[in-house]
């Protein structure tokens, strides 16, 4: 029994001395438990989205909309945005057209249009204008529940006022006045208090009628009569499903950087291999080694990604043909970076292990964090911030917006930017460090 204690103390003694398994055992777990943690508000009271941007454009002067427009701005799910700054930095209130230029550019996803006769139709008590890009399902499910939630509940005193328009249009002012005061006696005389302060309740729409709030918003309830809602989308009509399109890209992006950080960490075993040592011996300088790695990388990434994106054709019905030039620069874009990402872990790591336990980490880090996985106004608002600073992100920004947007190439151009600038400073450290460091040698 004593040599098996020894023996266990040695395996664990050398797991100590493993920093990769280590990490793999317990560091990128705790990472990703509280990823998740924070995304599905574990411990909080404050769960669901944060900080959505959603536009709002308000054509009339009626308290509904008002009512509406207020209860939103407290909603943490949404970022209210009702005004813009010119081209002359002044303030001004946005209008529907600039509302509607702004989804079309991707800027914002979510509209509501009160219309200037948001108050006055004869039918309905208010009407509301929904403009919404729905290019993340799941994101645009959650937003309109909670829309819908948040008028429902927000409505009901302007809505009594305007249904004393509404019961004037049909019966009369002077009908509609003399059934106010017959109500009015008749509260006071039931459950007391003065006639014409409940006249006034009643009238201005500050009376407060249980079971008014819907439950459900499938237009069986009182308010579900009482206001129309127009949807109208914006952008992706020509794609088949916001889901698949942008799954295929979210996963197609991180199986591209595992597969292509593993080819650059290759690097270490044709070291190990001798093979530095031959190549260097003939007329063959590093520059041209690492030229090669590169270009296989990128050559490797564009097979991978349009190999998947042909396969999210046949399976799901992905549109990858009506903007393929596009799709192509993104691709290429999507790829340097990648490969410029497992160059950087080449340089830095100290062995091939140690940098594929790195590559594991960050790579699952940022799959996490820059929308692979779910939407990511679902995490907190530093996360959103931090979901900037990846590759998956703008990877995932980049293939929703040619094939759902089906963007052009000048409004493609912000996102090959900056993927292609993360890719030209990883290069520069990595080329700095590989001259300086022992994998050559």
């Amino acid at each position: 029994m004593r040599t098996v204690l020894v023996l266990v103390g040695n395996e664990f003694r050398r797991f100590a001395a493993d920093k990769v398994a280590i990490s793999l055992t317990f560091i990128v777990p705790l990472v990703l438990i509280y990823i998740f943690g924070n995304v599905f508000g574990v411990n909080s009271d404050d769960r669901g989205p944060k900080g959505i941007p959603l536009a709002v454009v308000n054509q009339t002067d009626a308290p509904a909309p008002a009512a509406i427009i207020s209860a939103l701005q407290k909603e943490p799910a949404f970022k209210v945005i009702t005004s813009h700054k010119d081209a002359n930095g002044v303030e001004r209130v946005l209008s529907e057209a600039e509302v509607r230029e702004m989804m079309r550019a991707g800027n914002i996803h979510f509209a509501l249009i009160f219309p200037a006769d948001a108050t006055s139709d004869s039918e309905v008590a208010l009407k509301i204008k929904f403009l919404r890009n729905a290019r993340n399902e799941i994101e645009t499910e959650t937003v309109t529940g909670l829309l819908q939630k948040t008028i429902f509940t927000a409505a009901p005193q302007a809505l009594l006022a305007s249904l004393q328009r509404l019961g004037a249009n049909q019966v009369g002012s002077e009908t509609m006045a003399r059934f106010n005061h017959s109500l009015a006696d008749a509260i006071a005389r039931g459950f007391g208090g003065d006639p014409a302060e409940i006249l006034h309740s009643i009238e201005t729409g500050e009376f407060n009628i249980p079971g008014t709030t819907p439950t459900n918003t499938n237009g069986n309830s009182f308010l579900d009569r009482l206001i129309k809602i127009e949807r109208e989308e914006i952008g992706g009509e020509h794609a088949k499903s916001p889901i698949a399109t942008r799954s295929v890209g979210g996963y197609a992006v991180m199986f591209l950087l595992f597969s292509l950080t593993g080819a650059s960490t290759s690097l270490f075993d044709e070291k190990k291999a001798g093979l530095y040592q031959r190549l260097l011996a003939a007329p063959v300088r590093r520059t041209h080694i690492l030229w090669s790695k590169y270009i296989f990388g990128i050559l490797l990434g564009l097979v991978q990604l349009l190999t998947l994106f042909v396969a999210g054709r046949v399976l799901f019905g992905v549109d990858i043909t009506s903007n393929v030039f596009n799709l192509l620069l993104i691709c290429l874009a999507a790829a340097s970076a990648c490969v410029a990402f497992g160059m950087l872990l080449a340089a830095l790591a100290p062995t091939a292990a140690a940098a594929n336990g790195m590559g594991t980490l960050l790579i699952l880090t940022m799959s996490a964090v820059g929308g692979a996985w779910w939407p990511t106004s679902f995490m907190p608002p530093f996360m959103q911030q931090l979901s900037k600073f990846t590759i998956v992100y703008w990877s995932i920004e980049g293939f929703l917006r040619v094939l759902w947007a089906n963007c052009n190439t000048r409004e493609l151009l912000p996102v090959l930017a900056i993927l292609l600038a993360f890719a030209a400073a990883a290069n520069t450290i990595s080329i700095w460090r590989f001259r300086h460091g022992q994998i050559f040698e």
